[in-house]
């Protein structure tokens, strides 16, 4: 699994890629369509048509790094059928359980809403 000691955003490309494309070919997506610095660190899921391959693009400082499964058995979520937006977040956890096969991701919310000042505040004066 791709291991990490820091937090790092996860952004799942919410259309089919072609799996053929390599490090520029995604590289390109990400710069291109979803508008987003890969240098920063953060990770890229993409996944094929038929949702039995994906591949997870991130940059680890030293150069992009490419984490590629295909399953031999089912297929992965289909993260383009939840959202009409180019991207889709996912936490950590999300990511471990997209690239375990799990069809639990975007069906059910698992990320928990984000607290601010203001629902803090509110929960104080309860």
């Amino acid at each position: 699994m791709i291991g990490t000691t820091r937090a790092v955003r996860v952004f799942a490309y919410a259309a089919p890629c072609d799996m053929r494309r390599a490090y520029e070919g995604l590289h390109g997506i990400v710069r291109n369509e979803l508008g987003i610095d890969i240098l920063k660190g953060d990770l890229f899921v993409f996944t094929n048509k038929r949702r039995n391959r994906c591949k997870v693009l991130f940059f680890d400082g030293t150069g992009l790094c490419i984490f590629m499964k295909r399953l031999s058995r089912g297929r992965f979520a289909a993260l383009w059928r939840s959202t009409r937006e180019r991207t889709l977040s996912l936490t950590m956890s999300e990511l471990q359980l997209f690239i375990e096969g799990s069809e639990v991701i975007g069906r059910i919310k698992l990320i928990p809403e984000e607290i601010s000042k203001e629902s803090l505040a509110i929960s104080c004066e309860i």
